[in-house]
């Protein structure tokens, strides 16, 4: 399957698509007014420390305090998986205190940005782990005796140039032999130093070290051995990523065009429509079906329906065919989308056990072209697949939309006949309150119609029990479901 990245280059934003087959697979998205902030090492001071919860709340200069857990502070033993035993968080630190910290995950909603004090420096083939003495290979890495020799090779380099540091080679590193990887982490070794340095020189709440530019960094995190061209709109960042590619990555170089075509570069593909539908909430399938996504704070859910698709045999094979597809659609929309967390997904219920086992089977062999850390459990005896998929940035639909100012976010408002019962409500409860002689009622236009209209018998009898008038004024400014009743 061929393999592009188009790179948009706007006056205050960078965006990047890489598109596989014919179709965008991941969006990316850095603006000049909110930069990611995952990679980037601070000088913090600690705010709060928390016992109970094993955590502490450390300033870094950001907007919101960020969150550091005791996990994130004690390396896991080579070769361990089962449970730590985590020291408490008050031996390890203590209030005022200054801490070296990395961002594990943007801020979110409201939440403050994950930090770890296990600091890591990546470049292209290897991970630099000043604080975790031991050397890996990525477990992405599918091919045992690659991943057995990378392991020796880094161990080598390691142990000739950086002794008391741990190395890990990336998945980038396939294939490399022991001179690149060297270089790497030389090249690491001396950026280590100059944040050593600057840490021990900066007051807190500083940023030390912060991670490349998006342009440059795709050439780190998404240029696989499948990728055949990169694309970039704009000729300045084309040649600064030439020269970079050139230091870092002399074999991507030739690989860089400088796109000049009559047409915006994201609607090659249909990428600009692409987003456009990853923001919808409805997602149709070429078979008729369609999925429903739903994003909260604490899951994202996905519901798979048949839509008009009927088949043309048996109901069965139609809900299977249906399934299958939305596995795969499902796989797509979770990286386009960048959805993470938890993620409940809610098939078509399928009786036959082996159609289940396709679509599971479906659903994880789309998820292995995830760059993102996934797992999805079997079916649940409730018939939903629950699956965990590694969030690190902010989805999309953070990155591009905000609550609706309207519902708040809700997704949904008052019926007008609502506000008119609670309007009455309200009338009948200020009359108890207030010795007023009438009482006026202001709300938005569409309201002040329903009670001069369908509900002015109601408000008429309301009139002739409190033995007081009701005067209705429209109020063009104000939100739907806003009214106020003031006693005159």
């Amino acid at each position: 399957m061929s393999t592009e990245i188009l790179v948009n280059i706007g006056q205050q934003e960078t965006r990047v698509a890489l598109v596989e087959g014919g179709a965008a697979q991941e969006i990316y998205i850095q603006r000049a007014a909110r930069h990611g902030l995952v990679g980037n090492i601070y000088k913090g001071v600690v705010q709060r420390v928390l016992p109970g919860m094993q955590a502490a709340f450390v300033e870094v200069g950001l907007e919101r305090t960020a969150f550091l857990h005791v996990a994130d502070m004690v390396s896991l033993p080579t070769g361990g998986d089962g449970p730590r035993e985590l020291p408490p968080i008050q031996t390890l630190l203590r209030e005022g205190q200054d801490v070296l910290v990395q961002v594990l995950k943007d801020p979110l909603g409201s939440k403050g940005a994950r930090l770890t004090t296990l600091l890591s420096v990546p470049s292209r083939f290897l991970v630099l782990l000043p604080y975790e003495p031991h050397c890996g290979a990525s477990a992405r890495i599918e091919d045992e005796a690659e991943r057995a020799r990378l392991k020796r090779e880094v161990a080598r380099v390691a142990a000739e140039l950086a002794p008391n540091f741990g190395v890990i080679a990336r998945t980038a590193a396939e294939g490399q032999e022991a001179g690149p990887l060297a270089n790497d982490l030389r090249f690491l070794l001396r950026v280590w130093t100059a944040i050593s340095e600057q840490a021990r020189t900066c007051p807190s709440r500083t940023l030390i070290h912060g991670d490349l530019p998006l342009s440059m960094r795709i050439l780190r995190d998404l240029l696989g051995t499948d990728v055949e061209r990169i694309r970039i709109d704009n000729a300045d960042e084309y040649k600064r990523v030439q020269q970079f590619a050139r230091v870092f990555v002399p074999h991507a170089a030739s690989l860089i065009e400088h796109y000049t075509g009559a047409a915006p570069i994201f609607d090659l593909y249909g990428v600009e429509d692409d987003i456009d539908r990853a923001l919808a909430r409805k997602v149709d399938l070429k078979s008729g079906g369609h999925l429903v996504i739903d994003q909260t704070e604490a899951m994202t859910t996905i519901d798979v329906n048949t839509g008009g698709f009927t088949g043309h045999r048996t109901l069965e094979e139609t809900i299977l065919k249906t399934n299958l597809e939305a596995a795969q659609a499902i796989a797509r929309q979770l990286r386009l989308r960048n959805l993470g967390g938890i993620i409940v997904l809610d098939f078509i219920d399928m009786r036959n056990a082996d159609h289940r086992a396709q679509v599971l089977r479906a659903l994880e062999k789309e998820l292995k072209r995830d760059t993102a850390r996934t797992h999805a459990y079997d079916f649940s005896p409730l018939g939903l697949v629950e699956m965990t998929r590694k969030r690190v940035r902010e989805s999309l639909g953070h990155i591009l939309c905000m609550p609706c100012p309207t519902c708040e976010g809700r997704g949904n408002i008052k019926t007008v006949e609502t506000l008119c019962h609670d309007i009455v409500r309200e009338v009948s409860r200020a009359a108890r309150q207030f010795e007023a002689r009438q009482f006026l009622v202001l709300a938005c236009g569409a309201v002040i119609q329903r009670l001069t209209e369908d509900a002015s018998m109601g408000l008429a009898e309301l009139e002739a029990s409190l033995n007081r008038p009701i005067r209705l004024q429209v109020e063009a400014a104000y939100h739907p479901e806003s009214f106020d009743v003031v006693p005159l």
